[in-house]
């Protein structure tokens, strides 16, 4: 889990400040520049400028209908 306001700037615990990264990016977005957001309920990943110079937002798509019943 990520705190997007970290916990020790008084950012708690709950669902609407947490993001799920697995370790390796957990740690790449502590080392590397990336800002991590919450926008309309979901999590946006801002690119630093060496790699985006419009640090566009990113995020994954949303899941099409009927996407809750498939399995990879």
């Amino acid at each position: 889990m990520h705190h997007v306001l970290e916990w020790e700037h008084d950012g708690h615990t709950e669902l609407d400040n947490l993001v799920m990264l697995c370790r390796m990016h957990h740690r790449l977005i502590h080392h590397s520049g990336w800002i991590v957001r919450i926008a309309d309920g979901r999590p946006e990943f801002i690119p630093p400028k060496w790699i985006d110079p419009e640090q566009t937002p990113r995020r994954n798509p949303r899941p099409g209908p009927g996407a809750e019943g498939r399995t990879r």
